[in-house]
C-alpha cells in the first residue's frame, strides 16, 4: 500500500484502467497512478509533456519495456533490446518544495533502486554510484535521469534497469543485467520493489520536512554510495575535469572531491563520474 501521508487529498487519486495494469498487480498496488505503455520514445519526455498539460499529478508514473528514444546523462542516447529492460518515470512534486530540497530527489531514486536490486541478487555487492547509477560488483545495472518540470514544482525521476539482457547485448563492457547476476524476478516484482523503496524514502524525506540531514536521507546515501573513498575522474558540464579522491557527499547532495592538482576540496553539483583504479 502507499504510505500514509503521501497524498494530501485522497479524493484526487485517479486509478488506472484495470486493463493497463492487470499484468503489474504488485506495482499497481504500490502506486495506483501507474500507467503501462507498450512502447514510448521516452517515459521522462512523455510524463514531462503530461505534466505541462496538467494531466499528471504527484506520484503519477509511466512504465514501459520498450523505450525507443531514451536518454542518459549529458544527452547520451540510451537504447535497449525490447522486453529486456524496463524504463519507469515517477513525478515527485511535494507541496511548497524548494529547489534545494528537490535536488535530493535524484539521489532518492538512486538509493531506492540500489536497495531494490540488492534485495534480488544474492552475495553480490550493490552500490550507488554518484549521482544515480546503480552497480553490481562495479558493473552498471541501472541508470537514472532526473529532470525538473517546467514550472519548478517537482522532479521527474526516470530509471532504467537491465533485466534479461544477455552478455553479447550489453551496451558497454562495464554493464550487467539481473539475469547475468543470477536473478530473473520478472518486471512486476522488481518494479514493485523499486516503487516501494522510492515511496518509503520519499515519505521519510517528507517526515524530515524535506531536510536531507534531519530525515536521515543524507546519511543513508553516504552509507550506500560506492563512489566515496574511490579515485575518480569527474567530467564537468562546462568541459573541465577533476582528478582526485571522492571524500563524501555533502549536505546539499554534492560530491566532495579532493583535487589531485592542489589538494583542495571541490564540491561537484553535476558531472559525469568515472571510478578509477588505484595505481
Amino acid at each position: 500500500m502507499i504510505p500514509r501521508g503521501i497524498y494530501a487529498d485522497r479524493r484526487r487519486v485517479l486509478f488506472c484502467i484495470y486493463a493497463e495494469v492487470m499484468h503489474l498487480p504488485l506495482s499497481a498496488a504500490v502506486l495506483p497512478l501507474l500507467e503501462h505503455l507498450d512502447e514510448v520514445g521516452s517515459t521522462n519526455q512523455e510524463l514531462m509533456a503530461r505534466a505541462a498539460r496538467g494531466e499528471a499529478q504527484h506520484l503519477s508514473a509511466l512504465i514501459t519495456t520498450n523505450q525507443t528514444a531514451g536518454r542518459g546523462r549529458l544527452g547520451r542516447e540510451w537504447i535497449a533490446p525490447p522486453g529486456k529492460t524496463f524504463a519507469v518515470s515517477v513525478l515527485l512534486a511535494p507541496a511548497e518544495a524548494s529547489i534545494g530540497s528537490l535536488a535530493w530527489m535524484p539521489l532518492l531514486g538512486g538509493l531506492a533502486m540500489a536497495r531494490a536490486v540488492r534485495s534480488l541478487v544474492n552475495d553480490r555487492e550493490v552500490t550507488l554510484k554518484w549521482p544515480n547509477d546503480v552497480q553490481i560488483e562495479g558493473l552498471k545495472v541501472s541508470g537514472l535521469l532526473s529532470e525538473l518540470v517546467a514550472d519548478g514544482s517537482g522532479v521527474i525521476v526516470g530509471a532504467g534497469l537491465n533485466l534479461t539482457i544477455e552478455r553479447d547485448e550489453l551496451p558497454t563492457s562495464v554493464s550487467t543485467s539481473l539475469l547475468l547476476e543470477g536473478a530473473d524476478p520478472g518486471v512486476d516484482l522488481v518494479l514493485s520493489s523499486y516503487l516501494t523503496q522510492l515511496t518509503g524514502l520519499y515519505e521519510q524525506y517528507l517526515g524530515g520536512e524535506l531536510d536531507a540531514v534531519r530525515s536521515g536521507i543524507a546519511d543513508a546515501v553516504r552509507a550506500e554510495c560506492g563512489t566515496i573513498g574511490r579515485r575518480v575522474r569527474v567530467e564537468l558540464p562546462g568541459g573541465g575535469r577533476i582528478f582526485g579522491t571522492a571524500e563524501t557527499v555533502d549536505d546539499q547532495g554534492q560530491l566532495v572531491v579532493k583535487d589531485d592538482a592542489n589538494g583542495s576540496l571541490q564540491h561537484v553539483a553535476a558531472g559525469d563520474v568515472t571510478h578509477l583504479r588505484y595505481e
